[in-house]
């Protein structure tokens, strides 16, 4: 690893972390305001969400969740915090080594004398860091959002852990998917279509998954794999989902690194 490249690139994002950070704080304490309504109408609630279309509660998992519990509506507003972090990762993978070639500046990062192995480590490093900050308020906000507004109303901790414990696995999946994807493309003139794409695609591909039914898409999106609803139903991970997200990160990121070190640069002309 190189210390000066990681810290250029962990100054580069930290901006970055700041607003998504503080977009995930104010995601979980504005959504769970509203819990002690939900809460003391559930029954007004369970007779309004049964004249939703099933298709429509399926796709949101609504189907699946108990919005007068804590886990159940914290689940509920999880969804969006998955989005948020889903392109935040995607993000920072896809920028991960292209800034530099569409910026024409690669051939002049790599005539230091650093490795390209070196130099993939050390910004894949500064996005983990990143990513772990973001991660952290996220578990911070939680337990706090939480604290304030869910009364006396008790709740299961270790459902909660293993909740906040999937946002690693999910933003994993997300970073190394953007690295594999940004090295197999020619060149990524701006990073952000793609995050999105990844992001929402992956999420429509959930929501489909939930209307369809019987339609395996759930094998192919992480919001699947980590399904917040069925984290608090059944107290545990899917595990066979889960094994099948870590799979596909530790081969994006082997092959990320495979291609990298065979990648042709562009150079300045």
């Amino acid at each position: 690893m190189s210390a000066n490249i990681y810290a250029h690139e962990f100054r580069a994002r930290l901006r970055s972390v700041i607003i998504w950070s503080l977009s995930v704080t104010a995601i979980l304490f504005f959504y769970f305001s509203f819990f002690s309504v939900f809460a003391d109408q559930a029954a007004l609630m369970n007779q309004m969400l049964e004249r939703f279309p099933p298709q429509m509660r399926a796709a949101f998992g609504l189907d699946a969740m108990d919005l007068s519990t804590v886990l159940g509506f914290y689940s509920f507003i999880f969804l969006f915090v998955q989005l948020c972090l889903a392109i935040q990762a995607g993000n920072y993978g896809f920028g991960l080594v292209s800034i530099e070639e569409s910026e024409l500046t690669a051939d002049f990062l790599l005539s230091k004398p650093v490795s390209r192995r070196q130099v993939l480590t050390s910004k894949l490093l500064a996005a983990l860091t990143s990513l772990t900050i973001t991660n952290a308020v996220v578990w911070a906000s939680s337990y706090a959002s939480i604290a304030v507004f869910r009364g006396d109303r008790e709740y299961d901790p270790r459902t909660l852990l293993l909740l906040l414990l999937s946002v690693v696995i999910f933003q994993l999946f997300f970073l190394s998917v953007g690295l594999v994807v940004s090295v197999l493309v020619k060149r990524v003139r701006s990073v952000t279509p793609y995050s999105l794409g990844l992001g929402f695609g992956a999420y429509v591909l959930s929501a489909f998954s939930g209307i369809l039914g019987e339609v395996k898409l759930e094998l192919i999106t992480p919001f699947k794999h980590l399904d917040p609803a069925g984290i608090v139903r059944d107290g545990a991970y899917d595990t066979p989902l889960v094994l099948l997200n870590a799979t596909v990160t530790v081969v994006s990121l082997a092959a990320a690194y495979w291609l990298y070190l065979r990648r042709d640069i562009p150079a300045v002309s």
